[in-house]
């Protein structure tokens, strides 16, 4: 039985690669707004990069709705390129705003090959909602220390999504915050499972142990240097 579990779980990380109780929802994460240009953004003209082209014609082939968006400067440093705004892929993830297309198509693996695959074996139930903390927001890096003083998130970019929690067909909120270390060993086995499955596909995945602003929430981006943790 345990030779047949840990082979399971062996192919929910190999395909990410190609409770109850108190149900409040949790506060969002800290953020460090930056003002953004007083007269709006500035809509930028010009041909879609073939990568992006690219990208839109995979989330077409994945069967995913999707609509894609301007691009926008609006100031500061904050600048949304080739981003798309979500509208079904397969499982309801609330909080979407703009996102650029890779980090698009990188969430929409995580949750059909990581997430879904992860919460029937391990947890006997389908994710019905996945809660984000959002995407674009125009702010600086939280909890950086000195390093990221006056630098641009990724969320600024576009270029990241926050995660919350997870809502079960039978009724069950797995929230990080709360579940991380829950003593549940199946609940902490999936949210460390799906966290190294979002390690296969984006370049930067944070999580609880990384640091205090980071405790309550996965933070995913496809910007910078790789990191898991």
């Amino acid at each position: 039985m345990a030779a047949h579990r840990f082979t399971a779980l062996s192919l929910i990380l190999l395909l990410s690669a190609c409770v109850g109780g108190d149900r409040r929802e949790p506060a969002p994460p800290p953020t460090r707004l930056i003002a953004p240009r007083a007269s709006g953004p500035v809509t930028l003209q010009g041909q879609t990069p073939r990568d992006t082209q690219q990208c839109f014609a995979d989330l077409s082939r994945a069967e995913v709705r999707y609509s894609p968006l301007p691009d926008r400067d609006y100031g500061s440093g904050c600048v949304v390129l080739g981003a798309v705004q979500l509208l079904d892929i397969g499982t309801p993830v609330n909080g979407l705003k703009a996102i650029r297309c890779p980090a698009a198509r990188a969430l929409v693996g995580w949750v059909r090959h990581g997430v879904r695959p992860a919460a029937r074996q391990l947890l006997g139930s389908d994710v019905t909602r996945i809660d984000s903390y959002g995407t674009y927001v125009c702010r600086g890096i939280v909890g950086g220390g000195s390093r990221a003083a006056g630098r641009v998130s990724e969320h600024g970019l576009a270029n990241a999504v926050d995660i919350g929690s997870f809502v079960l067909a039978d009724g069950r909120r797995i929230s990080i915050e709360r579940d991380w270390n829950s003593p549940d060993p199946q609940v902490r086995e999936f949210l460390r499972i799906v966290h190294r499955s979002a390690c296969k596909r984006f370049v930067t995945t944070l999580g609880p142990e990384y640091n205090a602003a980071h405790a309550n929430h996965f933070h995913f981006d496809m910007g910078g240097r790789p990191l898991c943790w």
